[in-house]
């Protein structure tokens, strides 16, 4: 979900009086809540699941790169070497 800045950009102070609301708000919305201090970002909120798909994801993704430049350099290997390799017949 896009981000609101009128309600999703919340001040440090805001968080230390009601902590509460800031994590409801970000269970009911599912948009991470981007904390400031002196107008500036120092932290977000962010629902647990969603952190959690985001890091699969990102991992997921560094893998895939990481196997297509496997493929651009040459470095790779056919089903029989792998197999050799994990000791599978």
């Amino acid at each position: 979900m896009p981000t609101k800045f009128s309600e999703d950009i919340v001040p440090l102070s805001d968080l230390k009086v009601n902590p509460g609301g800031i994590v409801k708000q970000v269970r009911q919305t599912r948009r991470p809540v981007l904390l400031t201090s002196r107008g500036r970002g120092v932290a977000v909120v962010q629902a647990l699941a969603d952190y959690e798909g985001e890091a699969e994801e990102r991992a997921f993704l560094r893998g895939v790169v990481r196997g297509l430049m496997d493929l651009e350099q040459g470095r790779e290997l056919d089903l029989s070497q792998v197999k050799d390799r994990l000791g599978l017949s």
